[in-house]
């Protein structure tokens, strides 16, 4: 009996302490979410949404406009319009630029890819104008193409006024959680930003000039894959984190934490819990349900909708087999243009519906004329 005794009283001690641990690390991660003014996480594969915390509110996100940045030096690199082994020259202007910088001096030149890497590794404001300025023609007009980028990209919640995120004198410069990790998902696209965000610690000027990895999760998070810290007086504490695990990118932004550790602290909390509760699944379709559509009075009798291979879909772990519904339009009348909706197919995780496939036309088909019927009946004859 006192055997049964000391057991249970092990037991409650054990489960008691196991709560109260739980519940410390509740506290904590809330804690470390409410230090943050705004944040996201973005699956960067899909673009869904997995948490958010006023991620359309206007803030200043110092550095971490260099995502921006970033994203157009890359598309640069890859259209050929600019390529890692030009010299790029320092103008007066790149060289006046404050905050983090590698010291530039005017007339200096190095390389796209030296200048590339003191963006991304130390964040630097003299390195980041000087290419702006070579993509560009001028620092104003790579700033226009910040925001042109922006608006092609949908979003509505930015407005650059420069390319570095010094936010001492300006006036009008802001973007917000949502549309960072929208950046950062173009930004991911670009398989040669990992050259350069996987780095801890380089040097430029043949070891004279050291250079240190801003994010410390480079170095501590498994998994990490960039992208992006900014500080200053008006802004706070920013980071946007991206990471892949199994397969799944994701992409985490937290702006205006009180403190540096609030910040990688933040992220990381985001970070795991996607990783923990969320994952990818490729979907399954069953062909013999997507069948060909009638085409009233048009030059083809019907037409196969357009079934490419879908793309990998977020679920949450553990939610169970996934359903498919099929709705395909049985007939359509002529003309049907390349691209029109054929049907759908819905996906469902219990009786949520977590993906709606369209099913479109693959060509246009036009309508039957009396024209068209006579120059066949010329060409039979």
């Amino acid at each position: 009996m006192k055997k049964i005794i000391l057991f249970l009283t092990a037991l409650s001690v054990f489960m008691l302490s196991s709560v109260v641990c739980f519940a410390e690390t509740e506290k904590k991660e809330e804690k470390s979410m409410e230090n943050a003014k705004s944040a996201i996480l973005m699956c960067i594969d899909t673009g869904d949404i997995i948490y958010e915390k006023n991620a359309y509110e206007h803030l200043s996100p110092a550095s971490v406009t260099k995502v921006m940045s970033m994203l157009l030096i890359l598309e640069a690199i890859d259209s050929g319009k600019i390529t890692l082994e030009d010299k790029v020259p320092a103008s007066e202007n790149a060289v006046s630029k404050g905050g983090s910088q590698i010291w530039l001096e005017v007339g200096e030149e190095m390389t796209v890819d030296e200048l590339f890497k003191a963006v991304v590794v130390a964040s630097a404001n003299d390195a980041c104008t000087a290419l702006g300025e070579y993509i560009a023609g001028s620092d104003t007009g790579f700033v226009k193409m910040m925001n042109d980028r922006a608006a092609e990209l949908g979003l509505e919640n930015s407005s650059f006024e420069n390319c570095t995120g010094l936010d001492d004198t300006v006036s009008n410069h802001y973007s917000c959680a949502y549309d960072i990790a929208v950046i950062a998902k173009e930004v991911m696209q670009h398989e040669i930003v990992k050259n350069y965000t996987s780095i801890w610690l380089d040097s430029l000027r043949d070891g004279k000039t050291e250079l240190n990895n801003t994010n410390k999760l480079v170095n501590t998070y498994s998994g990490i894959t960039g992208l992006k810290t900014g500080t200053t007086s008006n802004a706070g504490f920013c980071l946007c984190a991206t990471a892949e695990r199994d397969g799944m990118r994701l992409a985490a932004v937290v702006l205006g934490c009180e403190t540096s550790d609030d910040r990688f602290d933040s992220a990381v909390n985001l970070l795991d819990f996607g990783f923990a509760n969320y994952e990818l699944v490729q979907p399954e379709f069953d062909m013999s349900k997507i069948t060909d559509v009638k085409i009233k009075n048009g030059r083809e009798k019907s037409i196969s909708p357009s079934v490419k291979d879908a793309e990998k879909i977020l679920v949450a772990k553990g939610s169970g087999e996934i359903t498919y519904t099929y709705e395909i339009n049985e007939e359509m009348t002529a003309p049907v243009n390349n691209g029109d909706k054929l049907g759908t197919i819905v996906l469902y995780s219990g009786e949520e519906i977590i993906k709606t496939i369209y099913l479109k036309a693959d060509r246009d088909i036009e309508t039957v004329s009396f024209s068209y019927i006579f120059n066949k009946m010329l060409s039979n004859i």
